[in-house]
C-alpha cells in the first residue's frame, strides 16, 4: 500500500494557499456586494452535493446568526438542507433537478446563488446555475482547478488550483470565512455612514 509522509497533505495546502491569495480581492468583493444586496433586500441561495453542502450550510449560518460580532440577520438559504423537498424533487424529478426546482421557487431577480463544487462538474449545480440566471439571478462558484463547466455557466467563479479535493474544500471554508469577514465590515462601513448622514455621534458616547 502506498503511503504519504504525513506533512504532505499540509505541503498540499501551503503551495495552494500562496495562488489563492490572488483570490482575496475576489472574495472581498463579494462579500461586499452581498452586504449591499442583502441589506437592501435580496436573498441568498447556497447549494453544494457532500462536504460541499456543509460548507455552504456553514456560509449560511453565519448570515443568519453571526460571524464574529452582533449584528442583524441576513436571508441566506442553504437549498440542501431542506430534506424532505430535496428528496421529494430527487424521486420525482431527477437528482438533476433537485437545486434548480428549488431555486426557481425560491429565487428572485437580484438575488444571488453560490454554488460550491471541488470538481465543477456536478450536474444539479449546473442545472441551478442556468435557472437561477434564466430568472434575473447572479450566480457565484467556489470550485476546483479551472476550466471547468461550473465556471462558465456563472457570473464570477473562483477557481482553487489544487489537485486534490481536499485541498480545494479547506480552501472553500477560508473563502467563506473570508466573505463572512468582508460582509461584516461593509455592514459596519454602512452603518457607520448612515450614522452620519442622521447626525449621530460617530463614537459611541462621544458629545
Amino acid at each position: 500500500m502506498n503511503r504519504t509522509y504525513p506533512g504532505t497533505h499540509c505541503d498540499d495546502l501551503a503551495a495552494a494557499l500562496t495562488a489563492f491569495r490572488g483570490s482575496c480581492s475576489l472574495v472581498h468583493l463579494w462579500g461586499a456586494e452581498l452586504a449591499g444586496r442583502l441589506g437592501a433586500g435580496a436573498r441568498l441561495l447556497v447549494a453544494g452535493n457532500g462536504g460541499s453542502a456543509a460548507q455552504a450550510q456553514h456560509l449560511t449560518a453565519e448570515l443568519v446568526g453571526r460571524y464574529r460580532d452582533d449584528r442583524p440577520p441576513f436571508s441566506a438559504l442553504a437549498l440542501h438542507a431542506d430534506t424532505s423537498s430535496t428528496t421529494a424533487i430527487a424521486n420525482d424529478y431527477g437528482v438533476q433537478e433537485v437545486f434548480a426546482r428549488q431555486v426557481c421557487a425560491h429565487g428572485r431577480s437580484g438575488d444571488v446563488l453560490m454554488l460550491l463544487s471541488t470538481s465543477g462538474t456536478s450536474a444539479n449545480l449546473l442545472s441551478a446555475a442556468v435557472e437561477a440566471r434564466r430568472i434575473g439571478m447572479t450566480v457565484w462558484a467556489l470550485t476546483g482547478p479551472a476550466p471547468n463547466p461550473l465556471e462558465a455557466a456563472c457570473d464570477a467563479s473562483l477557481c482553487v488550483d489544487a489537485p486534490v479535493s481536499a485541498t480545494v474544500q479547506e480552501l472553500h471554508l477560508v473563502a467563506v470565512h473570508m466573505i463572512c469577514e468582508a460582509f461584516d465590515q461593509a455592514c459596519e462601513e454602512s452603518a457607520a455612514g448612515s450614522d452620519r448622514e442622521q447626525g449621530f455621534p460617530a463614537v459611541e458616547g462621544a458629545l
